[in-house]
């Protein structure tokens, strides 16, 4: 058994946690240099959590500017064991409405101008994301969501779109109709690849703003609209994330997913070729198996 610690990365409208106790701002930078912003600490319950604002507070990184690896390495060498993304989207089905929590079990990665993997030249890995969230951490999120009063949809598609521009009705239309994807956002990948590099669980809770381009009684994206829904949405993912230490508790076993182990095999440059440099970067990211 280890200790659980939950790490947060809270997306548009969700800048903070309240309630946490012994909380304090931290500084962290590591070898893919400093994340969005300071990072919030403290514990909820008794178990430690981290709360990191993915565009920063005063919202300065876009979708395509946000340091995704330094995010995720400067959580795992806090020592958080589970990562939930609570982020803002909008919807390709009527059923999931403006207000409404999506808990994603799948993507689509439409992203093109981010780096997406830890490993590289001198170091090459390749991490399974047939499953790319974590079951269990996302039956949690769930759990707490509906009990936060929330009308939550279990399982989705989350098409992650480059951005920051939102789609044109034909690109709407085309993920909604030939694609089959639930949702749409700008930040879930490569958020989610890396966390499975990581070894670290990983969910997302997908907070409903708006219905794209597709539907036809709601026209264009407006961000008044989208701004709006962000706030009431914001509330409510802070009360999500508050439940999720009674859900979670204070220890924790492998997970059943294997999400804590996907490095296990994924590690193709033997010992002898890999770089010195390289190495010393992964040294939170994948210490476990590199020894």
């Amino acid at each position: 058994m280890t200790r659980t610690m939950i790490g947060v990365i809270g997306g548009s409208g969700l800048y903070d946690i309240a309630g946490l106790e012994d909380a304090q701002w931290q500084r962290a930078e590591g070898p893919f240099g400093p994340p969005s912003d300071e990072i919030l600490t403290g514990r909820i319950g008794g178990v430690p959590m981290a709360f990191l604002p993915r565009h920063g507070r005063g919202h300065v990184h876009s979708p395509s500017s946000v340091p995704y690896r330094a995010n995720i390495d400067a959580l795992k060498r806090l020592g958080v064991t589970d990562i939930v993304s609570v982020s803002a989207c909008g919807s390709f089905r009527e059923e999931m409405a403006p207000g409404d929590f999506v808990v994603v079990d799948q993507f689509i990665d439409r992203t093109f101008a981010r780096e997406k993997s830890f490993f590289g030249a001198g170091c090459v890995a390749h991490v399974s994301v047939a499953q790319p969230t974590c079951f269990r951490l996302g039956d949690a999120c769930a759990q707490a969501a509906e009990a936060a009063g929330v009308t939550v949809h279990r399982g989705g598609t989350y098409l992650a779109m480059e951005g920051p521009q939102f789609s044109t009705l034909a690109e709407s239309t085309l993920y909604r109709e030939s694609w089959g994807a639930h949702v749409i956002g700008m930040t879930g990948m490569p958020e989610a690849k890396l966390a499975r590099e990581a070894e670290l669980c990983y969910a997302t809770v997908a907070m409903v703003t708006d219905y794209d381009s597709w539907h036809p009684h709601h026209g264009e994206v407006d961000i008044s609209d989208i701004i709006a829904t962000l706030m009431g949405n914001a509330d409510n993912g802070r009360e999500t994330v508050r439940r999720l230490p009674a859900l979670l508790g204070a220890e924790r076993a492998p997970c059943p997913q294997g999400c804590d182990r996907a490095l296990e095999h994924a590690i193709l440059t033997p010992p002898e070729a890999r770089d010195a440099d390289a190495l010393a970067r992964l040294d939170a990211v994948a210490g476990r198996v590199l020894g």
